[in-house]
This record gives structure tokens, sequence and C-alpha cells, in this order.
């Protein structure tokens, strides 16, 4: 028998497509699978596709500060290793003619970014997805970078390295200067005084900046939280100029002794032995390692009439360069 393409009648409701994922949002139905993850694919668990993906990790880095200032690597597992060097080829000086013995070799050390499983669990009624005018896909993207940027931005900060990133204030924290400590602990110095700045916070800042080799002020940038950078923002040198720079342009941050300043939220307030100002080179000097994959599971079932998109998303991160990255501990010594 034959079948014949009959155009839809005058008036008739055009249901808009947009691929084969809107159509798994929607209905629970899907013509394409995209990519099989860890979860079984009967259960619904396939890949984003690219394009959802990528809008994702643009929301991102937008709303957690330090992702954008970081080193971002995408890895295939949750085994990722990295090599690091302790130290230089050690070298030593000859006369023309003279031997020249064997030197040392460098120290490599294993750099193991703790990793966890991000999730956010959104849902959305049933009907507000049978709306063909309801743009599942933005709100979806929207919905899960929001939730993801409030976690990741708090690991990379504070995180325990327990299931989840280790941030770099929970790393140890010595006062002793670059090549004496261990290997993962960084250099603060002390603000003067037992909860606040003590006498001249400017040259406070200035050591700070100063506490950083050349090599990675080339990029540096302060870490603080709005409360922190109001204090600052009032200060003034001893000339009278203040230290806070506002932007000149557009699209360019405003600066603080002439580096940009990132406001990160989860940073601590000001208070008794709290780091609650971080310069460094966060590009050299913190790691986030992550599955470029995010794996979305459709339940219509456990709470209806409502619709649960339970994503999921492997991410780690922690300090790879303890020499990068400075802190201010508000401490009299």
């Amino acid at each position: 028998m034959d079948v014949v393409d009959r155009p839809a009648l005058d008036g008739a409701r055009v249901e808009r497509t947009d691929g084969g994922f809107a159509g798994f949002v929607r209905q629970g139905t899907t013509l394409e699978m995209k990519a099989f993850t860890g979860v079984t694919g009967d259960a619904g668990g396939f890949a984003v596709p690219r394009e959802i993906d990528a809008e994702i990790a643009r929301v991102l880095k937008s709303v957690s500060p330090i992702r954008a200032i970081a080193n971002v690597v995408t890895v295939g597992s949750a085994g990722y290793r990295k090599l690091i060097t302790t130290g230089g080829t050690p070298s030593g000086w000859a006369t023309e003619t003279g031997p020249r013995p064997e030197t040392a070799s460098p120290v490599f050390s294993e750099l193991v970014p703790p990793m966890g499983e991000l999730y956010a669990n959104p849902s959305a009624s049933q009907a507000m997805l049978d709306d063909a005018a309801f743009d599942v896909e933005a709100w979806l993207a929207a919905e899960i970078a929001i939730e993801f940027a409030k976690a990741e931005g708090a690991a990379f900060v504070n995180g325990n390295g327990v299931n989840r990133p280790r941030g770099f204030l929970a790393q140890p924290i010595s006062t002793a200067k670059d090549g004496s400590r261990p290997l993962g602990t960084l250099q603060y110095l002390p603000s003067g005084a037992a909860s606040d700045f003590g006498t001249a916070p400017d040259e406070r800042l200035v050591d700070l900046v100063q506490s950083l080799r050349a090599p990675y002020r080339q990029g540096a940038s302060f870490v603080m939280n709005a409360s922190t950078l109001a204090r600052i923002r009032k200060f003034k040198s001893a000339d009278g100029m203040p230290l806070w720079q506002p932007s000149l342009a557009g699209g360019q941050p405003a600066s603080l002794l002439g580096y940009p300043v990132v406001e990160a939220e989860d940073m601590p307030d000001i208070g008794a032995n709290a780091s609650a100002i971080a310069f460094g080179n966060f590009r050299a000097g913190y790691l986030i390692a992550e599955r470029a994959e995010t794996a979305i599971l459709r339940d219509p079932y456990s709470n209806k009439p409502f619709v649960g998109f339970y994503a999921t998303k492997r991410i780690g991160g922690c300090v790879a360069d303890s020499e990068a990255i400075k802190l201010m501990k508000f401490a009299t010594a």
C-alpha cells in the first residue's frame, strides 16, 4: 500500500521539534542515543548533546570565579595523575680541562587531585514541559549551571578533598619562604593585628605581592570576598592615593596595586586567624580536572506530576604549585 504525504490541515497545531534530545526531555523518548555513560541506557542515562554541554560550561565560567582563573583540564577518567618537579636540574662549575662529575637528577612528585561527583536535581511540571513555547534546553542548562557553580565554587576554596576537590584554603600553611616549605604548604603573611589589618595596611598588601616571586606575578590576581574588598577600597597610600583603581575600560577588571581582583564569596570574612586574602597566579597554582560529559537521567515517576532531571559530573581539584599562591592571615604572627 502506498503512503501519501498529505499537508497538515489549516489551523492544526505544528509541534516544534528541537532534535532528539528535546524530545527526550519533553516526552521521555528519543530517536538517537548520543553516547553511553556509567548508568544503563534503558534507565535514561545519555550524555548531554555537545551544544547543551558547551552552554553549561560558559555559564559556569561566569558564575564560578576560581574556574575562570585556574588551570582547567579535561580528563577521560577519575584516575588523573600529574607529575611535577620539586626543583631544577643541579649544575656545577669546572675548569676547561677539569673533570665533570655526575650531577643529581631532578626529583619528581605525583599530583593526584581529589575527585568527586557533582550533581544537581532540578524539576519541572509535565505541563510546563508540554508547552511548546517553553525553552526546555535553556532552562535546564541554567538550572544545572547555577547548582554546579555554587557547589564547585565552595569546593575550590574550602573543599576538604573527601569526595570533592580540595580547596586552596584547606592546604597547610606556614610563614616559611619558598624553598624551605614542604610541597603543598602555602606561605602566609600576618596582617599585623589579631583580627584586623595592622598599622600601614597598604605596606602589608605590598609585602603580600612581593612575596610572590617574579615569574608568578605575571598573570597574578587577588582573591577575596566583597566584604574584604569593601574595606580595602577605602585604603589610601601614604601620599593620599587610593590603592584601589577602578576599571578604565569596559570588560576590564578593577585593580589593586596593579593586579586584578576576583570576588569569591566563599572566601572568609576578616576575622581572627582567617586567611581572607589570597594573591597568586592561579593558572599555575590551582588545577581543576573534570570529565567533559554531563550525564542526565530523566525521572518522571518519583514525584508526579513533576519531572526530575538528575545531572551528574565528575570534577576534582587541588593546589598544583604551592609557591604560586600566597595568603594573608589576620593574625599578629
